[in-house]
């Protein structure tokens, strides 16, 4: 039974992380950078596991603001690492998470009403 609960739990959590944010970004790097999206998808999930457990265990000791913090270092460090492929790639990767951080700030505000 604990197998299925952890099963169960998995593809929930499966679910809740795709999100057309990181859709978006991924066809944007893959095609600035004028590779396959499957590879760049695939190969950047695996990158990203030790990241989603960092973020995992950095929310759960420190709180939501130090996970929002490393959320965007990392999107940073995103718009860096395509700089080196292409400027233009590079600049609206950082307006992408210059708007989510933005967002979230709206979303506090916003939900303050309710």
């Amino acid at each position: 039974m604990e197998d299925m609960k952890l099963l169960i739990a998995a593809l929930a959590f499966a679910f809740f992380i795709i999100c057309p944010r990181m859709a978006g970004i991924t066809a944007l790097i893959a095609k600035s950078a004028g590779l396959d999206l499957i590879k760049v998808t695939v190969l950047g999930s695996l990158v990203a596991i030790p990241l989603v457990a960092a973020m995992v265990l950095i929310f759960s000791r420190y709180g939501l603001i130090a996970a929002l913090a490393f959320a965007v270092f990392t999107d940073f460090l995103s718009a860096l690492a395509m700089r080196e492929i292409s400027l233009k790639a590079g600049i609206e990767t950082l307006v992408i998470a210059l708007f989510v951080l933005i967002g979230v700030k709206v979303a506090a505000y916003v939900s303050r009403f309710i």
